[in-house]
């Protein structure tokens, strides 16, 4: 069985107008996978975060840098799962992702804006603008963007959301180039652990700054999604819902062009301008 989806029998509920159900049947259907992932740094854990199986080490790449303790895949000497974490049946759980880095880095919680993970939000801690700046690689140069290209974005992300077709129940994010074409998508039942896999998979890859991408989720726009993105170097986040408060005033700060709401043809542009 996929580790990415798990199949079920589902009991599917039609009601009528009046309210009473007009149709029943069950079902096997597929829902998103969501299993817990442990990430140790050099012997030391780091967080539990509730993720979609697939992409580990790119996520732990990304989840690293963008909480400022990595600059480059070269800071990761190796990144491995425990051998040791086995489930009832003595098989490895691939739960547990260690993680050595090239150079002594004691990662202290306080540090950490995300201290316990969940698929939901993170727990956010020292998460300010500030603190952003101060730790961020790559001042972002603003870029405009193409109406129509804003107004294609969730579509073009649709296209690679495999696991959105079979389950209806999981993020996306991706990364494309400011003219809408995909560099890499990927997927989680968390929105901020499918940034950081693609996020992870631009640093293996050698491509940050993501000075000319844009990052492109299926879900609303939050401050660590911004915080994320800056912390990459992408110029603009473009999100199929809402944007926070905190993430729109954080996009203004740090000259990003952050866009939502994106339906057909209209959206929200909360920061920077367009290209007409």
């Amino acid at each position: 069985m996929s580790r990415l989806n798990k199949s079920f029998a589902v009991t599917r509920v039609q009601l009528g107008e009046d309210g009473n159900i007009t149709q029943r049947d069950t079902r096997a259907d597929f829902v998103a996978a969501e299993e817990p992932l442990e990430l140790r740094v050099d012997g030391q854990v780091v967080t539990t975060t509730m993720r979609t199986p697939g992409h580990d080490i790119e996520w732990a790449h990304g989840f690293l840098h963008s909480e400022g303790h990595i600059r480059d895949a070269e800071d990761v000497h190796t990144a491995r799962y425990c051998a040791g974490a086995t489930g009832p049946d003595g098989a490895n759980t691939y739960n547990v992702l260690d993680v050595e880095l090239t150079r002594r880095n004691s990662i202290q919680l306080k540090d950490l804006r995300l201290t316990a993970g969940t698929s939901a939000c993170g727990v956010c801690g020292t998460s300010s603008i500030e603190e952003l700046f101060a730790k961020t690689h790559f001042p972002i140069s603003p870029r405009t963007l193409a109406p129509n290209v804003i107004a294609r974005a969730p579509e073009l992300l649709r296209e690679h959301q495999r696991q959105f077709k079979k389950t209806g129940g999981i993020h996306a994010a991706g990364a494309f180039t400011l003219d809408g074409e995909p560099v890499v998508v990927r997927e989680d039942v968390g929105r901020h652990n499918a940034a950081d896999k693609v996020i992870g998979h631009l640093l293996m890859e050698g491509l940050l700054p993501a000075s000319e991408l844009m990052l492109v989720m299926s879900s609303r726009a939050s401050f660590e999604l911004v915080q994320k993105a800056a912390m990459a170097g992408f110029p603009a986040l473009l999100a199929v819902s809402a944007a926070s408060s905190l993430a729109v005033e954080t996009a203004r700060e740090t000259g990003m062009f952050l866009a939502g709401f994106i339906r057909g043809d209209r959206f929200n542009v909360y920061s920077g301008e367009l290209n007409t």
